[in-house]
C-alpha cells in the first residue's frame, strides 16, 4: 500500500524534484572549485540590474524636481503632513500633552489634558453603551491599571495616535470597499495592491515614508494608516457584497436613490462586519506603534524599543503589558459594537437627557473633573509615590531561570541548531540560483497550473538578479522552519480545542494573548534566556505566527457537518477513525488557509530576525531605514513580498483542489 502511493507519478515527481534540489544544494561548491565557476553559486554582478540605484535617483527626482504645476511633490507632502498633523497635536494635547500657547520658554498652559479619572471613566461609560458592566469593569481595570503602574503619559501619547489613525484608516478603507463593490473592474485592479501591502515587511514602508515626510509622529501615523488600511477595504468589499438580496430589494422599492441606498441600506446592513474591519485596523495599529517609534511616534512603542536596545527586561516587559492592556480594552469594546443592538427610539418630546444620555454624562465628567483637578492634584495626574513597578520582579524572574536553567536551556537551543536550523540552512542557502528558479517554476507549476509556475519562476528570477538570492534562501529557510514548528503545535491545539468546548476557552484566552502582545515584545525574554541569534528568532517568531494556526484547525473542525459525524458513528468508526477519515478531511480547506495565514504572519516578523543579527531580507530592510537607503529598502520589501505572494498562490491552488475534491466548489 505505501508503495504504492509512493510511486505514483506525482509522487514520483516531487521525489525527484527533492533528490536533484538537495544533490545539487550539497555539491554545488564542489561544482564551482571544479569548474572554476562562481555564476553557480552567485548570480555574476554584471548581470544584476541596478533596481536599488533606479529607485533610488526616482525618489530623489520625486522630492527635488517634480512638480505640478502651481505646486512641487514635496509641497504635496507636506501639505497632507500638515493636514495630518493638526487633529494628532488636537488629540495628544487632549491626552497628553495639554493644551499650550506660545514656545519653549515662553510656553504657557492653557488647559490641562483629560485627567486620568476623566479618561478611564470615559472609557468604562463607552464600554458599557457597547455592552455591560462586566465589560466596563474590565475596561476600567485596564485602563486604571496604567496609571497605577506609571505608563499613563506614554500610554496616552500612543492612544493619541491609535485615535487619528484608526478614523483615517477606516474611513479610507470603507471609501476604496465601497468603490470596489460599485466597480467590479476597480476591486480587481486593487486586489494586487492590497496583497503587496499586506505582504511587504512592516519596515519596508518606513524607508520611503521617511523619505518623504521627514522624521516625526505624522510619518509614523502614514505607515501605520497604510499598514492597517488593507483589511477594512477587504472587509468592506466583503461586507456590502454579502448584503442579502432582500434588503437591497426592499430599497429599491422604497425608492431610494444610489446615495440613500448605500448610506441608508446597504451600509447599515453591513455594519456588524464591518465592525470586525474596524477591530482589525484597532489591532493592526496598536501592532505598529513600537516601528513606528523608529520614525518619531513616541508613547510606549518607544519605551519598549528602549528596553530592547538597553536589554532593560523590565522596563521592556513593563511597557509591553501597557499596550497589551490598551490593546485589550479596545478589542473587547469595538467586539461589544460588532454585536450591540441598535437603540430604543426615545419617545416623542424627550429631553436631551432623555435622547442622548450617554452624551450628557460624558460632558458632566469632563467638566466635573477639570473643576476637581484646580482643587485636587490626585484627580488630574495619579501621584508619582503612588505607582507601583513589576520591574525588579522581572528582571530577578529571568536572572534566577538563566542561573537555575541555563544548561538545560543551552541544551535546548544546541539541540534545534545541531539537527533542525544549521541543515535545514545548509539545504537552502546551498541551491545554486539557476536551479533554484527552476525549482519554484516546476513546484508551482504542479500545484497550480502554468500561469502560476511562470509566475513564481519569474519572481524568483527578479530576487535573484537584484543580487539577494543569498538573502532570499535564509529567509525562507528560518520562515519554514519557524512555519513548521508553529504548525506542528498549533494544528494538534486547535483540533484539541475544536473537539472540546472547555479546551476551546482556554486555547482561546491563550491565543488572544498571544495576538495582542507586540511582536517586539517577544524579543525581550527571548534574547535574556537564549541571546541573540537564529533560534531566539525562530522562538519569537513561532509565538507570533502560531495563532492562526490554531484558530483555523478549531474552525474547521467545529465546522465539520454534524451529519457526516453521524454517519460516520452509524458506520461505526472509532473516534480516532472519525478525526483521521472525516474530520480532518473535511477541515482541510481551514487548515490550508491557516498555513495561509501563518506563512504571512512569519514574514512579517523578518524584523526579529535583522534585530538578532540574522543576515536576511529583514535585515536587509533593516540596514536601508538606519540608512534612509530607499532603494534598498523597497528592493528588498519586494523580495519578500515576491516570496509571500508565491506561497500564498500556492497554498490557495491546494486549498481550491482541496474544495473540489470535496466538492465543495
Amino acid at each position: 500500500m505505501i508503495w504504492r502511493r509512493i510511486s505514483t507519478p506525482g509522487a514520483l515527481f516531487w521525489w525527484g524534484l527533492l533528490a536533484v534540489t538537495w544533490l545539487l544544494s550539497q555539491y554545488s561548491f564542489a561544482l564551482y572549485k571544479a569548474f572554476d565557476a562562481r555564476w553557480i553559486i552567485r548570480f555574476p554582478a554584471g548581470w544584476q540590474v541596478d533596481f536599488e540605484g533606479w529607485i533610488s535617483a526616482f525618489m530623489r527626482w520625486l522630492l527635488e524636481d517634480a512638480t505640478f504645476g502651481l505646486f512641487t511633490f514635496r509641497d504635496l507632502t507636506r501639505f497632507i503632513s500638515g493636514l495630518i498633523e493638526i487633529p494628532y497635536d488636537a488629540a495628544r494635547a487632549l491626552l497628553a500633552d495639554g493644551f499650550i500657547s506660545g514656545l519653549g520658554s515662553n510656553a504657557v498652559e492653557i488647559a490641562p489634558p483629560l485627567s486620568w479619572l476623566a479618561v478611564t471613566a470615559l472609557m468604562v461609560m463607552l464600554a458599557r453603551y457597547a455592552k455591560d458592566w462586566t465589560l466596563a469593569a474590565l475596561v476600567g481595570a485596564c485602563f486604571a491599571y496604567l496609571a497605577v503602574f506609571g505608563q499613563w503619559q506614554s500610554a496616552m501619547v500612543t492612544l493619541a495616535s491609535v485615535v487619528i489613525a484608526v478614523p483615517i484608516g477606516v474611513l479610507g478603507g470603507l471609501a476604496l470597499g465601497i468603490a470596489c463593490y460599485r466597480a467590479p473592474w476597480f476591486e480587481r485592479a486593487l486586489r494586487p495592491v492590497l496583497d503587496l501591502m499586506q505582504t511587504v515587511p512592516i519596515f519596508a514602508y518606513l524607508v520611503p515614508i521617511l523619505f518623504l515626510f521627514g522624521f516625526g509622529p505624522v510619518s509614523a501615523l502614514v505607515a501605520t494608516v497604510i499598514y492597517a488600511m488593507p483589511p477594512m477595504v477587504r472587509v468592506a468589499t466583503v461586507a456590502l457584497q454579502t448584503v442579502p438580496p432582500e434588503v437591497v430589494e426592499a430599497g429599491h422599492m422604497a425608492g431610494c436613490t444610489r446615495r440613500q441606498m448605500m448610506w441608508k441600506v446597504l451600509v447599515p446592513s453591513a455594519g456588524p462586519t464591518l465592525m470586525v474591519g474596524v477591530n482589525q485596523v484597532i489591532m493592526l495599529s496598536l501592532n505598529m506603534v513600537i516601528i513606528a517609534s523608529m520614525i518619531g511616534a513616541g508613547g510606549l512603542g518607544f519605551d519598549v524599543l528602549s528596553a530592547l536596545r538597553s536589554l532593560d527586561i523590565g522596563g521592556g516587559i513593563e511597557a509591553g503589558l501597557a499596550i497589551v492592556v490598551i490593546a485589550i480594552a479596545l478589542d473587547r469594546v469595538s467586539q461589544a459594537f460588532a454585536t450591540r443592538l441598535p437603540d430604543a427610539v426615545p419617545a416623542q418630546g424627550a429631553g436631551p437627557l432623555q435622547r442622548h444620555p450617554y452624551l450628557v454624562a460624558a460632558a458632566l465628567i469632563v467638566a466635573g473633573t477639570y473643576l476637581a483637578g484646580l482643587a485636587i492634584p490626585f484627580v488630574q495626574d495619579y501621584p508619582e509615590r503612588l505607582t507601583l513597578t513589576t520591574s525588579a520582579f522581572w528582571e530577578d524572574a529571568m536572572r534566577w531561570i538563566n542561573v537555575t536553567f541555563f544548561d538545560t536551556l543551552d541544551a535546548i537551543k544546541s539541540f534545534f541548531l545541531t539537527w533542525l536550523l544549521l541543515p535545514v540552512k545548509r539545504f537552502f542557502t546551498g541551491i545554486p540560483w539557476a536551479w533554484g528558479i527552476v525549482a519554484a517554476a516546476l513546484a508551482a507549476g504542479r500545484i497550480g497550473g502554468w500561469k502560476l509556475g511562470l509566475m513564481a519562476g519569474i519572481m524568483t528570477a527578479l530576487i535573484a538578479c537584484v543580487g539577494l538570492w543569498n538573502e532570499a534562501m535564509t529567509t525562507v529557510y528560518l520562515c519554514g522552519v519557524s512555519v513548521l514548528i508553529a504548525y506542528a503545535i498549533g494544528v494538534p491545539l486547535g483540533i484539541w480545542a475544536g473537539q472540546r468546548a472547555r479546551a476551546h476557552a482556554w486555547v482561546g484566552a491563550f491565543i488572544d494573548t498571544l495576538q495582542t502582545l507586540p511582536s517586539f515584545v517577544y524579543l525581550i525574554p527571548v534574547v535574556m534566556l537564549f541571546r541573540v541569534g537564529e533560534f531566539s528568532a525562530m522562538i519569537a517568531v513561532v509565538l507570533y505566527a502560531l495563532a492562526p494556526a490554531v484558530r483555523y484547525a478549531a474552525h474547521g473542525v467545529r465546522s465539520v457537518d454534524p451529519q457526516m459525524i453521524e454517519a460516520g458513528l452509524v458506520a461505526g468508526c472509532t473516534p480516532r477513525q472519525l478525526l483521521w477519515r472525516i474530520k480532518l478531511p473535511l477541515a482541510a480547506p481551514s487548515l490550508l488557509l491557516g498555513l495561509n495565514q501563518t506563512i504571512m504572519l512569519a514574514l512579517s516578523m523578518l524584523v526579529i530576525t535583522a534585530l538578532v543579527g540574522t543576515r536576511d531580507l529583514g535585515q536587509e530592510v533593516y540596514i536601508a531605514l538606519t540608512k534612509a537607503n530607499t532603494g534598498q529598502g523597497i528592493v528588498a520589501g519586494v523580495a519578500v513580498a515576491f516570496i509571500a505572494i508565491i506561497a500564498d498562490r500556492i497554498i490557495s491552488a491546494m486549498a481550491r483542489r482541496s474544495k473540489e475534491r470535496l466538492g465543495l466548489t
